[in-house]
């Protein structure tokens, strides 16, 4: 089975839920605690084993390549000043084995869109995971387990398609992508039978949601190159992984054992901040 090296992250996105801080800074780019958003998600990926990064960006948005990029003067003042602690910080930012790629998506035309734009980056039947950086995905208190990397393993021995998910409250489905299967224990996965948008409760398969974080085989991208636009008009990356499974491929639901942010609103990330900023030793 061929092992998972890349990750796709969408960054194309206006992050209108976040304004007016992300007028003029990408909303990837805005801190969560000591670095941005972006940084916490990559350190994620590399902590899953994925050492390659696609960025699938537009214009207005090099801020987010420039902060994985050197700085010699900033490196060389530093490194003047004997601040070595601080050359450490920006040195751990983009370690040698991470590797970073971008790709421009001209038109916004649906996340599935956005996802196929990077598919000339990766080898003819190479499978990706694909990491939406809205949300942060964070170990218990006391655990390092990280629940992409155990997606990872579970490709890794199983070459099925892997979803991860979270328990919501009942009352709550009708915000989120739920998926139709029998339900996990948490670090463990269940083979989907497929997924509802935004369902009434009543309507509802399941009370797990669609967090953002998947596992994938190349067959996806070759889906997507045809794939019809759905909801909001748009290219939805869930319709070619519902014809995934039409087609007989296994995709499972991954139920994570970890914590959620959702930092692509004003409340997600002031949470986030606050209990991150504790856990990590500031006194707020």
């Amino acid at each position: 089975m061929t092992q998972i090296r890349k990750a796709i992250i969408p960054v194309a996105g206006f992050g209108t839920r976040l304004l007016p801080i992300s007028k003029a800074i990408p909303k990837e780019m805005v801190p969560v605690v000591d670095r941005p958003l972006i940084q916490h998600v990559v350190e994620e990926a590399l902590a899953a084993g994925i050492n390659e990064i696609i960025l699938v960006t537009r214009t207005g948005k090099s801020a987010i390549e420039d902060h994985f990029d050197a700085h010699f003067e900033l490196e060389h003042s530093l490194a003047d000043k004997g601040k070595d602690a601080l050359l450490e910080t920006l040195s751990a930012i983009a370690p040698p084995k991470l590797k970073i790629t971008s790709v421009r998506q001209a038109n916004a035309k649906g996340l599935g869109h956005a996802i196929h734009c990077a598919a000339h980056l990766l080898d003819d039947g190479e499978p990706f995971a694909v990491i939406l950086p809205d949300v942060l995905v964070k170990p218990q208190v006391g655990s390092q387990e990280c629940d992409l990397g155990s997606m990872v393993e579970r490709w890794d021995a199983q070459g099925a398609s892997q979803i991860m998910v979270e328990a919501v409250a009942h009352e709550e489905v009708y915000r989120y992508g739920i998926v139709d299967c029998d339900e996990p224990k948490a670090g463990e996965s269940a083979d989907m039978r497929g997924v509802v948008e935004k369902p009434k409760p009543e309507e509802a398969p399941s009370r797990l949601s669609v967090i953002g974080r998947y596992v994938l085989p190349y067959r996806i991208m070759e889906l997507l190159a045809d794939q019809p636009p759905g909801a909001g008009n748009e290219i939805q990356l869930t319709d070619a992984i519902d014809r995934l499974m039409q087609e007989g491929q296994t995709v499972q639901a991954f139920r994570m054992h970890g914590r959620t942010f959702d930092c692509g609103h004003i409340e997600g990330w002031l949470k986030a901040n606050m209990m991150l900023a504790r856990e990590a030793g500031f006194d707020i």
